[in-house]
């Protein structure tokens, strides 16, 4: 009588399971890091006061590509962008969101980061904000933590 080893079949499926996972990163295929953004007056330099808020999620690709999109409620927001710039400072705008909707602001399709940007986004020093005729410098914000 022959023993079998336990869990055999369990074994050879992790295996299994690895050697797609092993192959998917080492053929350039990653996952994406999405970034849960809740964005807020207290985060804008200087910081607002306002009962606004906003909330999304913001996805960056391995390959630099980008791609969400946040939801507004309190605002009458005249336009948002994704900055670089470290919490606590302000920086230029590297990709402006379009409006879809009254409350919803969209990365436009083919947006992607440069080099330098993607490697500020891993530091964690790009954010996105929404603007207002009240706030023309910014009403809300939220920084995008990869």
């Amino acid at each position: 009588m022959s023993k079998k080893p336990i869990f055999s079949k369990y074994r050879l499926v992790v295996l299994a399971s690895s050697a797609i996972i092993g192959t998917l990163t080492a053929g350039g295929v990653a996952l994406a890091d999405q970034s849960k953004v809740m964005l807020s007056g207290t985060q804008e330099v200087p910081a607002v006061t306002t009962s606004a808020k906003g909330e999304g999620t913001i996805t960056i690709d391995a390959d630099r590509s980008v791609s969400g999109s946040i939801m507004t409620s309190g605002v009458a927001a005249t336009m948002a962008h994704i900055h670089e710039a470290a919490a606590g400072k302000n920086g230029p705008v590297i990709i402006p969101l379009e409006k879809k909707g009254d409350t919803e602001w969209v990365v436009p399709a083919n947006a992607k980061l440069t080099d330098a940007q993607y490697k500020a986004y891993k530091a964690g020093d790009l954010y996105v904000n929404v603007h207002s005729a009240a706030h023309q410098a910014g009403e809300i914000r939220a920084q995008i933590k990869p």
